[in-house]
């Protein structure tokens, strides 16, 4: 049975913020969804999404504002996520705020899945419901994309907006809320949650990036996300591979001895959780190589050996098949 997904507790702080503006009584409103007002107090608390999505349903009927998602972001400020508000404030281009986001969103909310993905000349950025999950409200997740996009505006200028956005909520009855949030071409009833950015706004340097600060943050949300999911055999998989991949392309067979399983033991296991050894050995490899190119201590030769590929041109045809740039283009585009 998959558990029900959580939020962080102090998440909910920004729409009790709002409703308070609004001179309704938020504590009596989370409390009528069966939700303990102490908890946003605590860092580490979280509520159900049954929970939060009944508050969300409340406080739309309270104020009688289908819109009110919209609003909430500007209740939220880099405490609000904790350590992922300090390495987004950090990061140095806005590829790496989403690519962050991305990853480390579930310490905020396991409610949906996020993806950026490169397309041409532009960014898409998913907000997925997980499979056999819940769909959360559609003012939550409403407030999220207004979260994402004033957060580009926090680097980019007020003035910015994405090239489109696309929701799966139905119309609402008035969308002018929706277009003056967004200013940008606007989709409701999509097949998916989807804001498309411009490829060369994301690529830009940003004058306040700080790659130490970002990379401490980030060892916070490692280790905030491995107390939150205990560890899964694509996990233990991935650590092994970490540990192993310098001394060359480790077989499914050696992973498996190391964990002291079959290979048909670990084959099964991994497919129970949707994933199998090649999957997992090139994501592992994936996400080392984005941590390594920001590191301009490393040549390209050094990384495609500590990813453990047999030579250089091995690296750059894996490298430009997962980011449709080869390492140098990459690389140029980090130091621009």
């Amino acid at each position: 049975m998959i558990p029900e997904p959580t939020t962080l507790a102090s998440w909910t702080r920004a729409l009790r913020k709002q409703l308070d503006a609004l001179g309704l009584d938020s504590a009596a409103l989370c409390r009528a969804a069966g939700l303990a007002p102490a908890l946003m107090d605590d860092p580490n608390a979280r509520y159900p999404l049954s929970a939060t999505t009944r508050l969300w349903h409340l406080a739309v009927a309270a104020s009688d504002d289908p819109a009110l998602g919209l609003k909430v972001s500007a209740f939220v400020g880099p405490t609000t996520f904790h350590a992922l508000g300090y390495a987004l404030i950090a990061s140095e281009r806005l590829c790496d705020v989403f690519e962050r986001i991305a990853r480390y969103h579930r310490v905020v909310s396991d409610a949906l899945e996020l993806e950026l993905t490169r397309v041409g000349e532009a960014y898409e950025f998913h907000l997925r419901v997980p499979p056999g999950s819940p769909e959360p409200a559609a003012e939550a997740v409403d407030a999220f994309a207004a979260i994402y996009v004033r957060t580009c505006r926090s680097r980019l200028g007020r003035d910015y907006a994405p090239l489109a956005v696309f929701l799966r909520r139905p119309p609402p009855a008035d969308p002018a809320p929706w277009h003056a949030a967004f200013r940008a071409p606007l989709s409701f009833g999509a097949a998916d949650n989807l804001l498309r950015f411009a490829r060369v706004d994301f690529e830009r340097p940003l004058e306040d990036g700080n790659r130490e600060l970002a990379e401490h943050n980030e060892t916070v949300l490692q280790r905030t996300l491995e107390q939150l999911h205990p560890p899964t055999w694509t996990r233990r998989v991935r650590e092994c591979l970490e540990a192993r991949l310098p001394d060359g392309e480790p077989s499914a067979e050696r992973i498996a001895q190391a964990l002291h399983l079959s290979l048909r033991s670990l084959q099964r296991h991994l497919a129970d959780e949707g994933s199998h050894y090649e999957q997992v050995l090139g994501d592992t490899r994936q996400g080392l190589a984005l941590v390594h190119m920001r590191d301009p201590r490393r040549s390209i030769g050094e990384i495609a050996y500590l990813l453990g590929f047999a030579d250089t041109n091995s690296f750059s045809r894996a490298f430009k098949r997962w980011t449709g740039q080869s390492p140098s283009q990459y690389r140029d585009c980090l130091s621009h």
